[in-house]
């Protein structure tokens, strides 16, 4: 389940840490990337409680989402109501094809509260969002892959943590890279994402110029001319 004050600790400390260039999530329970919201407890809140709980849940959502760097949700497994919006919530995915995945909050006469509604359309198209959350319907890894809500799908190994090491090969990809220059492409994208695109190439022109006076601009400048690998630090 999701809501701990640990989790929310850990997502502000990120906020901050420079040196971390890319976030992986991944679950330690065997079969489970995240069941989402504890029902029982649910089940005993009143309605201000739970509205209370459902905004908590949200925020958390969206200070994932926030987050500077690259983010990425490794699914080995259950990823149902609150744990798909987890997964929504980071800019890349992975997923074992045994994992299942769904916004199955109608099926428990709700919707999803935590950022569902509006990620996943952004995810996968506005019809088959409204497909999905309509039905409730749970879908695998590799209908999910080809739907576009994962970025890679593979098959479970025999630890069970297949799709997590799919991630740490993703992010292996991302760690070469200017760490600025990775983090200034994410807010382009996210921040473009949000309005026309006029305004996107504004918001392009001033994550561009953020990178131009780094170091690392200068470092891939020469590597490319010393025909080099680059050496990024990050300043």
């Amino acid at each position: 389940a999701i809501g701990s004050g640990s989790m929310r600790e850990l997502v502000s400390s990120l906020h901050h840490d420079t040196a971390v260039r890319v976030v992986v999530f991944r679950s330690l329970v065997q079969g489970v990337f995240c069941a989402g919201a504890d029902l029982k407890e649910r089940a005993e809140m009143n309605h201000s409680d739970s509205d209370l709980f459902v905004h908590g849940l949200r925020s958390l959502m969206t200070e994932i989402a926030l987050l500077p760097m690259p983010t990425v949700a490794a699914v080995d497994g259950f990823a149902l109501g609150g744990g798909l919006e987890l997964a929504l919530a980071c800019d890349l995915r992975t997923a074992a094809n045994s994992a299942q995945m769904g916004l199955i909050e109608t099926t428990r006469g709700l919707l999803p509260g935590a950022g569902g509604s509006q990620r996943l359309p952004r995810a996968v198209g506005f019809a088959l969002a409204k497909e999905l959350i309509f039905t409730g319907r749970r879908v695998d890894g590799q209908r999910a892959v080809d739907m576009g809500l994962v970025n890679r799908a593979t098959e479970q190994n025999s630890d069970g943590d297949a799709a997590y090491r799919e991630a740490l090969s993703l992010a292996r990809e991302i760690l070469p890279q200017a760490p600025i220059a990775v983090r200034m492409a994410k807010e382009a994208m996210n921040r473009g994402m949000e309005v026309d695109i006029t305004s996107g190439m504004a918001i392009e022109r001033m994550c561009y110029a953020r990178v131009i006076p780094t170091r690392d601009r200068q470092e891939g400048m020469a590597a490319f001319i010393e025909k080099r690998p680059p050496r990024y630090t990050g300043e």
